[in-house]
C-alpha cells in the first residue's frame, strides 16, 4: 500500500493590523487543488463571510481575501502539515501533523485579540499542539470555537452557524 502524502498547508492570510485569526485544521482536497481556502463549493464559510464581511463566493478569490485582510480578519491554520486521506479532520494522522509556527506569527502580528476556530477540530489542535508552546501573553489571546463550516457538519442549518458566527465576530469588526 502506497502511504499516504503529507499536505502542506497555506501561509497565513493576514493585512495590516489583523484583529481576529480564524483558524481552521488543514486544508481538505479541493482546497490544496485550487490551492485556496475554503474551496468546497459546499462549505459555508465563504456564505458566511459575505454576510459579515462582504467577502462571499461570488467575488475572486483574491478579492475576498482582500476584504478580509481590510476588514482585520486574519486566516490560517492550526496544521501547517499532515496527512488525510479526503477532506475530513477526523481522518487527519495525529502523527503526521505538524502545527504552524504561531509564537512567530503573533510577535509579528500582536493586534489580534480573538482567535475564532472554525470547528471543534482545530480547536482540539491549537489547545493541545500551540498552547503548550506559546509565551503566556499569546496563550492568554481570548478564544472561541464556532461551529464548523464543513458541508459534513450537517447538525446545524446555515442560519443557526451564520447566527452564532454574527454573534462573535460583528462587535469585532466594528
Amino acid at each position: 500500500m502506497k502511504p499516504l502524502p503529507v499536505e502542506q498547508g497555506f501561509p497565513p492570510v493576514v493585512g495590516a493590523g489583523p484583529k481576529l485569526l480564524i483558524l481552521g485544521s488543514l486544508p481538505g482536497r479541493k482546497s490544496l487543488l485550487e490551492r485556496q481556502y475554503y474551496a468546497q463549493p459546499h462549505n459555508a464559510f465563504w456564505k458566511i463571510m459575505r454576510e459579515l464581511c462582504a467577502a462571499g463566493p461570488e467575488l475572486a478569490y483574491g478579492e475576498r481575501l482582500a476584504k478580509l485582510a481590510e476588514q482585520g480578519v486574519a486566516l490560517w491554520d492550526v496544521l501547517a502539515a499532515g496527512q488525510r486521506p479526503g477532506s475530513l479532520d477526523a481522518a487527519i494522522v495525529k502523527a503526521t501533523a505538524i502545527s504552524n509556527d504561531f509564537q512567530r506569527f503573533f510577535v509579528r502580528n500582536e493586534s489580534i485579540r480573538l482567535i475564532c476556530f472554525n470547528g471543534k477540530t482545530a480547536a482540539a489542535l491549537y489547545t493541545r499542539r500551540v498552547m503548550p508552546r506559546l509565551s503566556p501573553d499569546y496563550a492568554a489571546i481570548r478564544s472561541v470555537t464556532l461551529p464548523s463550516t464543513s458541508p459534513a457538519y450537517a447538525a446545524m442549518r446555515f442560519e443557526e452557524k451564520l447566527a452564532r458566527w454574527s454573534a462573535v465576530i460583528s462587535p469585532i469588526l466594528r
